[in-house]
């Protein structure tokens, strides 16, 4: 448990796995994602996903744009990169 306390606030969220499903699909498909879309494609509730998107948003791994009344979610140049990792390690688990 010394490995996890160095570990910082904000990455621990992804030693879950609804979290790192949630920043693979702003990988995939359209740059353009609702969080109501986000949600059906991670299949976790609306209110779960707004939850931890706003904890990537702290963590400065995705951000929002208010486009008329929709909220938009893009992923940052770091969010991207923790992404492009995740999908790396997932190759390499799944040979």
């Amino acid at each position: 448990m010394v490995v996890l306390r160095k570990i910082s606030k904000g990455f621990k969220i992804f030693l879950r796995e609804k979290p790192v499903e949630l920043l693979l699909c702003l990988t995939r498909g359209t740059t353009e994602k609702y969080p109501s879309m986000l949600a059906k494609e991670s299949k976790c509730t609306y209110s779960h996903t707004v939850h931890l998107l706003q904890r990537m948003e702290k963590a400065g791994l995705v951000k929002f744009e208010k486009k008329g009344r929709l909220k938009l979610v893009s992923l940052t140049k770091k969010g991207q990169e923790i992404a492009d990792r995740f999908e790396e390690l997932a190759k390499r688990l799944n040979k």
